[in-house]
């Protein structure tokens, strides 16, 4: 199977691991010279937070630009750590497709994995006790069980 599409989740918690995602991804997409959809998945409560941010900053700028909804795809390249994610894959001669989703992280990770027809998923996680994982929920968990293509698994601390 030859990889074409590689998708990279990643949310506003993915701050302290853009190393090791990075890394990563490169490692999987560069050799077939795939292209990379960096997907930045947020809760609704997140996104708010984000617009409430982005509407801060243009204030602050003194720009006269009328506040409305952001789509989440234009918020996403300004936002942390996907900015910084995608210069480091395109310096790396990737191409990049910035998508900004809204939802259930998991949920949406799958859902995008199969519009885009990905060949193979890239999630980050922490290591979580098992209480942890039954009380919060593991998004990767959810994802490595429920995608329709092979998943990279990037665990804290790799590199």
């Amino acid at each position: 199977m030859m990889i074409e599409t590689v998708l990279l989740a990643v949310g506003p918690g993915d701050s302290d691991r853009v190393e090791e995602l990075t890394t990563q991804t490169i490692a999987v997409a560069e050799p077939t010279g795939a292209t990379v959809v960096l997907a930045h998945v947020i809760s609704a409560d997140e996104y708010e937070d984000e617009l409430r941010s982005y509407h801060d900053a243009i204030d602050r700028m003194g720009l006269d630009i009328e506040h409305g909804d952001v789509p989440p795809e234009s918020l996403a390249r300004e936002t942390e750590p996907v900015g910084e994610i995608a210069k480091r894959l395109e310096e790396a001669d990737l191409e990049v497709d910035v998508r900004g989703v809204v939802g259930d992280r998991a949920e949406e990770i799958v859902a995008l994995a199969e519009k885009t027809d990905a060949d193979n998923v890239v999630v980050g996680g922490r290591k979580r006790s098992p209480t942890g994982k039954a009380v919060f929920g593991s998004t990767a968990q959810q994802v490595l069980l429920t995608s329709p293509c092979p998943v990279t698994y990037v665990r804290e601390g790799t590199i």
